[in-house]
């Protein structure tokens, strides 16, 4: 079995139920916006662009969206508003296929020696700590084996939660207590991986942001002594994002995309709240790929971000 044939089993309701609060927002106003309009106009694709702004698309690929809208309807000559939901779904389609960042890439499949090694960054409270439990219950079930490193050693909680979860996901864990050295935590995983052959290595680091140039040099060193012990670790580094907070995601994804070489996203929380467009704009703007998203509180709820189901369950009516 490949290490993620296990996310094919999916469900495509666990997508369709986390995805309802931001597809009702979107076609309630949408349905508002065409009421007792036969055609597209500009008074039409005006509101559109308000709808996809306040559902956290992004202000620069809602502008897109709205330009290629233009385009067809300036190429079409009429276009009916009952046909606007499978346009709009075409057109974004076609967006994010362009968009090679958005591209889920099975990066561990393939000719990979050694524990393929995934630090993950984020700030506290975005879901962090469930989602490496959920990836690391998926791993095992995947016939992986797996450990997890407690290399976030500044918060008092921190440590005790991802025992927590790892218990739950049945992987061992390095952990060396708070206040210790996350560097010395992250090079006793990788020796752990290494003696006992694990094929996958989540190490956890510090999930705050106040100080870019600390967090910096704190990612570096963990860097650093990973490398000595695994050359070319860690293969990815997973930033973690509350779906939930709209505009406020994107923030964090521009402080940490240039404090350090981010190589996937995962957006959480999706299922909460009816902000999901910002999955759309985080693929569009940013040349990183959304790898994982999160649309509830299962360990199976964790998925693959594949664009064309995300896209289809978003408009679908």
């Amino acid at each position: 079995m490949g290490l993620f044939d296990i996310f094919s089993k999916d469900k495509k309701e666990s997508l369709d139920k986390g995805l309802d609060k931001t597809r009702t927002s979107i076609f309630s106003r949408l349905s508002k916006a065409v009421a007792g309009k036969s055609k597209v106009d500009s008074l039409v694709l005006d509101e559109l662009e308000e709808i996809l702004i306040s559902s956290d698309v992004g202000v620069n690929t809602t502008i897109k969206i709205i330009e290629r809208l233009e385009e067809r309807v300036a190429r079409d000559k009429y276009m009916g508003t009952e046909d606007l939901n499978r346009i709009l779904k075409e057109e974004i389609m076609a967006l994010l296929a362009e968009n090679k960042g958005s591209q889920f890439s099975e990066i561990i499949e393939g000719d990979h020696s050694g524990p393929y090694v995934i630090m993950v960054v984020g700030v506290n409270g975005v879901g962090k700590t469930t989602t490496i439990g959920k990836l690391a219950h998926r791993f095992k079930t995947a016939g992986k084996k797996v450990v997890v490193g407690a290399a976030d050693t500044f918060r008092a909680a921190a440590v005790d939660q991802i025992t927590i979860w790892s218990t739950r996901a049945g992987v061992p864990i390095v952990s060396q207590g708070m206040g210790t050295d996350p560097a010395s935590v992250a090079y006793e995983t990788m020796e752990y991986a290494v003696k006992n052959e694990v094929d996958v290595v989540i190490v956890d680091t510090a999930g705050r942001l106040h100080n870019k140039v600390s967090l910096m040099n704190e990612l570096g060193k963990i860097k650093r002594v990973m490398q000595k012990v695994i050359p070319g670790a860690p293969h990815e580094i997973l930033l973690i994002l509350d779906g939930s907070t709209g505009q406020n995601a994107f923030e964090q994804a521009k402080q940490f995309t240039t404090t350090t070489e981010v190589n996937a996203l995962a957006i959480t929380k999706l299922d909460g709240t009816a902000k999901g467009g910002v999955v759309l704009g985080v693929s569009d703007q940013f040349n990183i790929p959304v790898k994982y998203i999160g649309v509830g509180e299962k360990m199976e709820d964790l998925q693959i971000f594949d664009r064309e189901a995300f896209v289809q369950t978003l408009f679908k009516e």
